[in-house]
């Protein structure tokens, strides 16, 4: 997961200043050597890092943090303020106009993702309400225009194309197409290249001249580190861009590139991808990314997430289930499959406060496998045995473990488990009867995983 060395590290390096107690400038300034040592191994880039360092070693050394009672909390904190001003004090929203549709160009390299990212774009704004339209302006690259036909069928967005064109043409008659049929987000989807050259920024600056589109949005894969500030510094010198897409920031990346890009170009970071899944698209936000990069977890988006994913119709029966002890296993797996519509395991659990960077990677794996193995034992089960689980005796134990791939002490593992939950359940359904309860979009529970 992106930040997790950054985060290990300026953990290690709080966690020695909290033992110390009461701190001297001496600590502190140890301590900013680390962080600047963390950020620079983060590929963060170097002026950048070492400007921060400066101005939280100012706030630092100051009277203020190193007279108080908790002068580590103190440090931390204003760790966390100075992360959110490097990367923007608040979220940059696309700006939609009061008439006409909104035009959002995406420009960048190839092999950014920006195709993909055009899709998911539209799907993000459609569930907001929207009537996207994707428009194919690469006429260049092989098959470019059926992939955004694919991406486009995925996201249930119609796309506009001409074949192999002229890009300026194709974008304005893409424009009057979509006043035609009442599109208010137009996204067009432009040439990328290897490299940045002066003809790809000729067509671009073309593009840009005829139809004014209302925001630039270059697409970065942030597993290219410090080449993605400076391909974003070329494009918004020779095009000017309004934000960056930042993508791949759930793969293996240090996370550089989105603490360097705002300070390198002064645009701000808008949306990050966090998955292959055409949902997998987030808002930028800087306080909630300086959050999860110091380890206090992202409760808004982990809420936000459930109220995309998660049927509030469904789980208030849940509850109801809960409350007349009447929760079976079909309830159960439906509950998982709820869960696991948020999003890989390691990244919901990093978003919880206090666990961030604590579920590692092969931990994350394991889970994941747990949960498809439970999937699997409930899935060999029959109707009867879902519905009462005490009925399945060691014959039907058997034929469950090998309907499943799993063992015997699988099944009965995952039973014990459920009776324990339908035992804490009857004690929570006794006390909900006495007093009320506070509804919840997330799932009731979830059973131990060993």
């Amino acid at each position: 997961m992106a930040f997790e060395s950054l985060s290990d590290k300026l953990s290690a390096t709080f966690k020695r200043l909290k033992n110390r107690g009461k701190l001297s400038e001496k600590d502190v300034k140890e301590a900013m050597r680390e962080v600047r040592l963390a950020l620079l191994e983060a590929d963060v880039n170097y002026k950048v890092a070492k400007d921060f360092v400066k101005s939280l070693t100012e706030r630092c050394v100051g009277s203020q943090v190193l007279d108080s009672l908790t002068p580590a909390q103190n440090v931390i904190k204003i760790v966390h303020e100075e992360l959110i001003n490097l990367m923007g004090e608040k979220q940059a929203r696309v700006n939609f106009p009061s008439k006409g549709p909104c035009v959002i160009m995406m420009c960048g390299l190839q092999g950014s993702g920006k195709t993909t990212h055009c899709a998911k774009l539209a799907h993000y704004f459609k569930g907001m309400g929207k009537r996207p339209l994707l428009v194919a302006l690469d006429v260049y690259r092989p098959a470019a225009i059926t992939q955004l036909q694919v991406v486009g069928e995925k996201a249930h967005v119609p796309v506009f194309e001409m074949g192999q064109g002229n890009p300026v043409k194709i974008a304005k008659k893409a424009l009057a197409h979509a006043k035609d049929y009442g599109h208010d987000l137009v996204i067009l989807d432009t040439a990328g290249r290897l490299h940045i050259d002066e003809t790809l920024m000729g067509e671009l600056r073309d593009i840009k001249k005829e139809v004014e589109p209302n925001e630039i949005l270059l697409v970065i894969d942030a597993m290219t580190g410090q080449d993605a500030v400076n391909v974003a510094s070329s494009f918004n010198e020779n095009l000017g861009i309004d934000g960056v897409l930042l993508t791949k920031l759930d793969g293996d990346t240090r996370g550089g590139a989105a603490l360097s890009v705002r300070a390198v170009t002064g645009k701000p970071i808008k949306f990050t991808g966090v998955g292959e899944k055409i949902g997998d698209l987030e808002a930028f936000y800087p306080d909630r990314m300086a959050s999860r990069i110091l380890g206090m977890g992202d409760v808004l988006t982990l809420i936000e997430k459930a109220q995309v994913q998660i049927d509030e119709k469904q789980t208030k029966e849940m509850m109801k289930k809960m409350q007349e002890n009447a929760f079976d296993l079909n309830d159960l797996l439906d509950q998982m499959r709820q869960i696991r519509k948020m999003g890989p395991l390691q990244q919901i659990v990093n978003m919880m406060p206090g666990m961030g960077g604590k579920l590692k990677e092969d931990d994350a794996e394991k889970g994941e496998k747990e949960l498809q193995k439970i999937e699997s034992m409930i899935n060999s089960m029959t109707a009867a045995e879902r519905a009462k689980p005490s009925i399945i005796n060691p014959s039907r134990k058997k034929r469950i473990a090998a309907g499943s791939g799993t063992r015997v002490e699988d099944v009965n593992r995952l039973l014990r488990q459920f009776e324990q939950m339908q035992k804490m359940m009857k004690q929570l359904g006794a006390f909900g009867k006495k007093g009320k309860r506070k509804r919840s979009l997330m799932p009731p529970m979830m059973p131990p995983m060993n």
